[in-house]
């Protein structure tokens, strides 16, 4: 882990001092352009991959389903986190990578805001929802599929500044 940022680790910030949850105030924040990277893989059988990348599966165009699902997962972020502020993005991309030699799908997505906060928790649910639309739309030839490796990678804005696993 690399970080450009001489910040020491800091409590968590969604207590308070009587260790009640709460929304941190982001309100005396700068705006700044803020970006985050997560990517994170769905390994599957060999069979179920052909299927994928030929664009055969009984549901319909698996990766073009799984993107839409992805964004719009990275706009409801707030709803799904309780404490996570609802963020205006600016733009959210998401992409596929094809694995064949390991039969898997490794997705990223790229959130991006000019906002008070991060956008690290939509470029994580993104990430997360597009690879279980995946698993939804092919668990009836295999469900034994498994998702590893979801992480963050990159954040860019803010005090903390840069960031990069």
């Amino acid at each position: 882990m690399t970080t450009t940022s001489s910040a020491s680790p800091t409590p968590l910030t969604h207590f308070d001092a009587d260790g009640q949850a709460h929304m941190v105030d982001v309100g005396a924040k700068a705006e700044t352009r803020r970006v985050a990277v997560a990517t994170g893989c769905i390994h599957m059988q060999p069979e179920t991959f052909a299927m994928v990348k030929a664009g055969s599966a009984k549901k319909g165009d698996v990766i073009g389903i799984a993107r839409i699902a992805a964004i719009q997962a990275s706009k409801r972020t707030s709803e799904l986190i309780p404490l996570c502020h609802p963020i205006p993005l600016t733009r959210v991309a998401v992409d596929f990578e094809l694995i064949e030699h390991d039969a898997a799908i490794r997705c990223t997505v790229t959130a991006e805001t000019v906002g008070r906060t991060g956008v690290e928790m939509e470029a994580l649910t993104a990430v997360n929802v597009g690879l279980l639309t995946i698993y939804d739309m092919c668990k009836a030839v295999d469900r034994g599929m498994r998702m590893e490796g979801i992480q963050l990678m990159e954040k860019l804005g803010g005090k903390s500044g840069h960031w990069k696993a």
